[in-house]
């Protein structure tokens, strides 16, 4: 009758939430594993941080640390802006492959 349908269709959605939150998590692994350089302007800082936008490391170079610390904060901020960026993109372009690969429509991602 029409509640065995319900069940049946109740049984698909769950098992098509447990497939992307499955393929969600390995998504978010990937990307926390992977690492993303940002630099600012004449490269005299680097900033790295990982897929999902956590901050891994700073390197400073010595022509950097010889503008001052105004000039040093300003490079600083800028390099991690730059990996930010990159890193967003990343997992933005990631996500809509994974919404894709599991047929759902553009602009419906995962969270």
């Amino acid at each position: 009758g029409i509640f065995g349908n319900m069940q049946e269709l109740y049984q698909t959605v769950r098992k098509a939430q447990q497939v992307v939150q499955v393929e969600a998590v390995k998504v978010q692994k990937e990307l926390a594993a992977t690492e993303f350089d940002g630099y600012c302007e004449g490269e005299l800082v680097k900033a790295v941080l990982s897929g999902n936008q956590e901050p891994l490391r700073v390197e400073i170079t010595e022509a950097a640390m010889e503008l001052g610390a105004e000039k040093l904060s300003l490079l600083v901020n800028d390099a991690y802006k730059d990996a930010h960026q990159k890193s967003v993109m990343a997992m933005k372009e990631r996500m809509k492959n994974l919404a894709e690969s599991l047929g759902m429509p553009p602009g419906l991602t995962p969270s």
